[in-house]
């Protein structure tokens, strides 16, 4: 497969020139089609890298090539349309149109489409006309990471999509993401603390500890090293 994304020595933080680093001398790679476990312990840098790649930090210094392209010439607002989808922690849906409106006022042409959504969400089918504040914690994330796919991107950035939601809604969004990282449709990058739930389904896993990467391989080799899980993540209080 071809190299979708391809970040080398990358500096970034926020207040500007003057503020603070958050992210130090970050390099990792992620084929087209691919999948990626982006892991760390809370306050480790996980939310500004995404943030980062979608234009909303301060990027001191490095490159960031995405498509072919170098993406810290992208405006931010750009950054949509390039190929890059991004579900925020806070979801960001629009409360006051219904969940069609909501997928429908967003979608650009490929092989996400309603039907298909809802053939994957059947939940959001049963709730369509439903307001976006009628819907519970777990039926607005799906709603969010539905509303992503609708932009038909070629990265989908997901950070912490299970955090806060009640176990079953957990299981059913588990299984959502692995029909989703199955197809190859698109890359995804997927931010969580929990490794055990994540590390099964994808491909590669970076993890960063005080904003530097302490390990860039294979999921299913992390996922086997116990005793590094543990010193990085604390995956036995899990």
């Amino acid at each position: 497969m071809a190299e979708l994304l391809k970040l080398e020595n990358v500096w970034a933080g926020y207040g500007g020139s003057a503020g603070s680093v958050v992210l130090e001398d970050i390099g990792f790679s992620l084929e087209d089609g691919g999948s990626l476990a982006l892991l760390g312990r809370n306050g480790m840098g996980k939310t500004t890298l995404l943030a980062t790649l979608m234009g909303a930090t301060h990027f001191k210094s490095g490159r960031m090539r995405f498509c072919g392209q170098d993406l810290a010439a992208v405006a931010s607002h750009r950054r949509a349309a390039l190929g890059l989808g991004w579900v925020p922690q806070e979801r960001d849906i629009f409360a006051s149109l219904s969940v069609e409106e909501n997928l429908s006022v967003v979608a650009r042409p490929g092989p996400w489409h309603l039907q298909r959504i809802y053939e994957m969400f059947p939940r959001l089918l049963e709730r369509r006309a439903n307001m976006g504040n009628q819907l519970s914690g777990g039926e607005q994330q799906m709603l969010a990471i539905a509303r992503a796919l609708m932009l038909n991107p070629r990265l989908l950035l997901l950070d912490e999509p299970l955090e806060g939601l009640a176990p079953l809604i957990v299981q059913d969004l588990l299984r959502i993401i692995g029909r989703m990282v199955a197809t190859g449709d698109m890359a995804v990058i997927l931010v969580e603390q929990h490794a055990h739930q994540i590390l099964p389904l994808t491909q590669q896993a970076v993890v960063l500890e005080r904003g530097r990467v302490v390990y860039s391989g294979a999921s299913d080799a992390l996922r086997r090293d116990r005793s590094r899980l543990d010193n990085w993540l604390g995956v036995g209080v899990h």
